[in-house]
């Protein structure tokens, strides 16, 4: 028998079973299809007017397969510029492979330098073979610059020393940019002085520092005058280029003047002949070869136990450049010194400077109880002689 009702419901519930089937296959062809995720791990910053700016860009095929996905900008602000690089060089479009791709490219942004405070966005848009897409928005806070601008300072920058001096300067590298900057140094100095770089803790010299952004970097700088530099204040400026600052700091050094005291004779000899328990008087000349008058200069003498040395003057109060002083010297050798060679040091120091000579002092056995002998010598030969002479005809 025919039943109408029943046939309807059959046909509605085979109707509904295709359509569940049918929303059950949705979710599986859209997971087959896939789809491109483009995105950077900070995709808001504060940033300034004039940095210059890398977004490093992540990819996400979940296509199946690898394919070559192009690249662009949607939208940029006026004045601004932003191009993807990689390779070192620009680029248009990478190869995304199946699966995660980290670092596959970078998003370089320049801020121009007259850019108002305020939020800006950036689009981007990354377009595949398969027509999948997807859109990236960067959101960018401009300040006033809170974080100050970048320098390069010396901590005490005027320093003050002899022409024998090396000078030291602490310094701060401070990178107040967005990215990190690689400062070059370079230095305006006089003729003839030395200066060098190091990071503030390290013995290496460097001509480059990398500094991270947002961040500083310690250095020394060593300055050496020449021997030669008089007295006066000397100028050095010292620079540090990136490609985006020139950073300067001027340093200061006041030479008070140059120190060279000889201690010598007027011959140049340095030994002598002395006696047991006898003075022996030697010459010493004092000379000041530097620029720079030389006062209170102190003689000492370090002598063989049972010696003295006695200068006619223990203190020169003043010694002009260029000039030179005689003083003696009187050594007494010890009495029971023995025959040979003994060294006498001297030395002359003031303050600034000092120099010191070594003396050799030979020792020679006295004469007088030689003489005595050869008298007793002669004495007893002339006596047998004499008994010889009135006795040997007998």
């Amino acid at each position: 028998m025919y039943q109408p009702h029943t046939h309807r419901r059959a046909r509605t519930a085979a109707a509904v079973a295709v359509g569940a089937m049918l929303l059950c296959a949705l979710p599986m062809t859209a997971s087959a299809a896939g789809g491109l995720e483009m995105s950077t791990a900070y995709p808001g910053i504060t940033a300034q007017a004039g940095d210059d700016l890398s977004f490093t860009m992540d990819f996400d095929n979940a296509m199946g397969s690898g394919q070559s996905v192009a690249l662009s900008v949607t939208s940029l602000p006026e004045g601004w510029e932003g191009v993807f690089t990689g390779n070192g060089g620009q680029i248009s479009r990478v190869f995304v492979r199946d699966g995660e791709n980290t670092g596959l490219a970078t998003f370089e942004l320049s801020i121009p330098d007259d850019a108002a405070d305020g939020t800006y966005t950036v689009g981007l848009l990354a377009t595949g073979e398969s027509g999948a897409t997807d859109t990236l928005t960067l959101e960018l806070q401009l300040t006033a610059g809170e974080t100050g601008t970048s320098s390069f300072e010396a901590q005490y920058p005027e320093q003050e020393g002899s022409a024998s001096t090396s000078f030291s300067f602490d310094a701060t590298l401070v990178n107040n940019s967005a990215s990190q900057q690689t400062y070059t140094f370079s230095t305006n100095a006089p003729t003839g002085w030395t200066v060098t770089y190091q990071p503030t803790g390290e013995s290496t010299q460097v001509a480059s520092l990398a500094v991270d952004a947002r961040s500083s970097q310690g250095v020394t700088v060593n300055v050496t005058p020449p021997a030669t530099a008089e007295a006066g204040s000397y100028d050095i400026s010292c620079s540090a280029v990136s490609a985006n600052d020139t950073l300067s700091t001027d340093l200061s050094v006041v030479i008070t003047g140059t120190y060279d005291l000889v201690l010598s004779t007027p011959s140049g000899l340095l030994s002598a002949d002395a006696q047991a328990g006898k003075d022996t008087d030697i010459t010493l000349t004092l000379t000041n070869n530097g620029n720079t008058d030389l006062q209170n200069i102190n003689l000492t003498a370090t002598t063989p136990d049972g010696w003295a040395v006695e200068f006619s003057e223990s203190t020169v109060e003043l010694l002009e450049a260029g000039a030179t002083k005689e003083v003696t010297a009187t050594i007494s050798a010890g009495e029971d010194a023995l025959s040979g060679d003994y060294v006498v040091s001297i030395s002359a120091s003031n303050s600034e400077t000092n120099d010191g000579a070594e003396f050799r002092i030979s020792v020679e056995t006295s004469t007088l109880w030689g003489a005595v002998g050869v008298i007793l010598l002669l004495c007893v030969a002339g006596g047998l002689y004499w008994v010889f002479h009135k006795y040997g005809r007998r």
